[in-house]
């Protein structure tokens, strides 16, 4: 069994804090921060996940091994990432955290490393520079797409 991470990449799930933020600065929408911003996440690259899952169909017996990034970041310095790619300024709207929000949030992956020689390659400046970009090529339809 494998679990994902915080999965992001190009054409990734709308209601994921990438997408979102991609979508609200490139579109000049105020950008909705929950909490204020320090909370600490690990994202996993869409390559990444897929190659751990090939490997994950080897016959191991029963075990849960986590896929996840290498690499942590505040959500503030997310989006900063995200402005400078887009190249503009956002208009942030910081709403309560929620209550079962948790302030930081990665996966050990030393089970995936021992038993299925994997590790994340895609580092997060790639992967938000590729999300990005996707993103913009993709924006006559992907900025009509509802993000809650």
């Amino acid at each position: 069994i494998v679990r994902f991470f915080t999965v992001y990449g190009p054409a990734g799930r709308p209601d994921m804090v990438m997408f979102r933020f991609a979508q609200w600065v490139a579109e000049g929408k105020t950008v909705q921060v929950t909490g204020d911003g320090s909370q600490m996440r690990g994202f996993t690259n869409l390559e990444d996940i897929a190659d751990g899952v090939i490997l994950a169909l080897k016959p191991l017996g029963y075990e849960i091994i986590n896929l996840g990034g290498h690499e942590t970041i505040t959500i503030s310095e997310l989006l900063e990432k995200i402005e400078q790619r887009i190249g503009k300024k956002a208009r942030v709207d910081y709403i309560p955290r929620h209550p079962a929000d948790v302030e930081a949030n990665w996966a050990d992956v030393t089970k995936a490393k021992t038993l299925l020689g994997w590790q994340p390659r895609v580092g997060l400046d790639e992967g938000i520079t590729e999300l990005v970009n996707w993103y913009m090529e993709q924006r006559p339809w992907a900025s009509q797409v509802l993000t809650p």
